[in-house]
């Protein structure tokens, strides 16, 4: 262990026992009544994660919202991390990423504008506006939400990642946890995704033992489906490329602003070995001194055929970014995920499940 490590050891382990403390009482108040939940008379699934970073909430929203919008009229609440405004703030075609979030900005677009999507962050606040503004809502998905206690959710969905297995994790700041592994009691679904393509049975079998659910609780595994590359900006584009048609003459600019980016990257270089990287910090708004760079980066790169890809989430905050230069507008794409999930022997569809336990616990709360 490095001389690094020990001193962070020293320094932040501390932290995270006071952390853990404090997270420890405040589910504690809420499972005594102290702290009061709000019951709704429609169903409610809340979908989150124990830990800091991209565990990749939006696309298993998206899913669902995919899965069932057809059966119901489904709104979807989420915080609008890194916004410009405040409060309860309803999507519409002339919202910015500013306005509502880039992972608000991304479900809005992705289903062409025609769900319901807000903002707000007091979710009780937010649940009983959409209610107010649109009655025919019968089903509210709460994205990012699994610790805000003040809904009581129909259905909770907890997201783990397979490459960092939250039963090795510590808390924050020490560890990425944010509250207790106890907190995954809480959960009647839990969703580990971004499974290699090459995992065995074993390796699912490893993962659900060293999760040790409950009887009650579901485990369903999944992984992201890479779709073909879209344009940024379709009028400056004539043609677009297919990855498994690059040569190793090619070479691609990547750029991500995501929790995760290794997936992508990985993705990216089991196409062509020429891959250069440019990494930001999760939730990036890109100023022009990034763009900047990005326009240095790809002129550096001299070969004949180069484009830039970028993420799904970092493709909404460049696409109305007003610093991105038109001579990049026609070599910029990005890479859309839909999520895959696993079928093993003797597992549910997950669809299936979510609406039975939905049904169930409707039932149970008639």
């Amino acid at each position: 262990m490095s001389f690094r490590s020990v001193a962070a050891k020293i320094v932040l382990l501390p932290c995270s026992k006071i952390y853990g403390a404090a997270t420890f009482l405040r589910n504690k108040f809420f499972d005594w009544g102290i702290l009061k939940q709000h019951e709704f008379d429609i169903p409610v699934v809340v979908v989150g994660n124990l830990t800091a970073g991209g565990t990749g909430k939006t696309p298993h929203v998206e899913h669902i919202v995919e899965s069932m919008r057809h059966s119901h009229h489904i709104a979807v609440l989420s915080r609008g991390y890194k916004r410009s405004t405040k409060g309860f703030v309803l999507a519409s075609p002339r919202s910015t990423p500013r306005d509502i979030g880039d992972e608000a900005f991304q479900i809005y677009h992705k289903f062409d504008g025609n769900i319901v999507m807000a903002v707000c962050e007091d979710r009780v606040h937010g649940i009983n506006e959409l209610l107010r503004i649109d009655p025919a809502i019968n089903m509210i998905v709460l994205d990012d939400a699994f610790q805000h206690r003040y809904v009581k959710p129909r259905v909770a969905i907890l997201i783990t990642e397979y490459g960092r297995p939250i039963y090795q994790d510590k808390l924050l700041p020490y560890g990425r946890l944010r509250e207790s592994i106890r907190g995954m009691g809480r959960a009647d679904i839990v969703i580990t995704t971004k499974c290699p393509d090459d995992s065995k049975p074993l390796d699912y079998r490893l993962v659900s033992r060293n999760l040790e659910l409950f009887p009650y609780q579901k485990l369903f595994f999944s992984r992201y489906a890479y779709q073909n590359l879209v344009p940024l900006f379709p009028d400056a584009v004539r043609s677009v490329p297919f990855l498994d048609w690059m040569s190793e003459n090619d070479t691609i600019l990547a750029v991500a602003g995501i929790g995760n980016p290794r997936p992508f990257i990985r993705y990216l270089k089991s196409f062509l070995p020429r891959v250069k990287v440019n990494i930001f910090p999760d939730h990036h708004t890109y100023t022009r001194k990034d763009i900047e760079l990005i326009k240095e980066r790809y002129k550096a790169m001299n070969v004949y055929s180069r484009i830039i890809i970028t993420t799904e989430k970092d493709a909404v905050r460049l696409i109305c970014n007003p610093y991105f230069p038109h001579e990049l507008k026609a070599v910029t794409f990005y890479l859309p995920i839909k999520v895959e999930f696993i079928n093993r022997p003797n597992s549910e569809d997950f669809s299936l499940s979510l609406r039975k336990l939905i049904k169930d616990n409707d039932v149970r709360k008639a």
